[in-house]
């Protein structure tokens, strides 16, 4: 009879820890395909590599400390998944851009000259890493300040400021470089 209840908990446990990750999929599946894509710009990649990121999570449940959020926790899995992927395959990440950008970064005045998407992308990809990362995270992710804080190990506070930074620079040189 013991055996008999040994082996009814343990298959209830299984099923029940099956459904709570059926529920944490369903609740972060869509906004870490919009991290993954913020960072590889590939959706095929970006797809594959959630896929990746849920099964390890899978695996390693039991490892997650809740000394941040759950969504933070698949964040850095999901990071350390595709620069796995990049060194494995000597990619470098290329990030498409559209005009969501332009009505992220650029204010009214600016919005009147037309800015094609590519002189933004080329003036996003000369900021340094952990810039382009927040401002990434930002626009392409649609993260909040808090969130791209705790992926990133930094404060919300440190998130905001980098990107508020990061847009006036790029303001900057976009003014400069319409005025060329």
């Amino acid at each position: 009879f013991l055996f008999l209840v040994t082996n009814f908990n343990f298959i209830l446990s299984n099923i029940i820890e099956e459904v709570r990750m059926e529920e944490i999929y369903k609740k972060y599946s869509k906004q870490l395909y919009r991290y993954l894509y913020s960072l590889s710009g590939n959706h095929e990649l970006s797809e594959e590599l959630m896929q990746e990121t849920f099964y390890s999570a899978i695996k390693n449940i039991n490892s997650f400390r809740g000394e941040c959020s759950m969504y933070s926790w698949l964040c850095k899995i999901a990071k350390n998944k595709l620069k796995n992927h990049l060194i494995k395959n000597k990619k470098i990440k290329t990030i498409q851009f559209d005009d969501i950008i332009s009505n992220q970064l650029i204010d009214a005045n600016l919005e009147d000259d037309i800015l094609s998407s590519n002189d933004i992308h080329n003036e996003i990809q000369k900021l340094d890493n952990i810039t382009r990362e927040v401002v990434l995270l930002r626009i392409n992710g649609d993260l909040p300040f808090k969130k791209i804080g705790e992926i990133l190990n930094k404060s919300e506070v440190w998130a905001r400021t980098t990107f508020y930074r990061a847009k006036l620079k790029l303001k900057e040189r976009l003014k400069n470089e319409k005025r060329m």
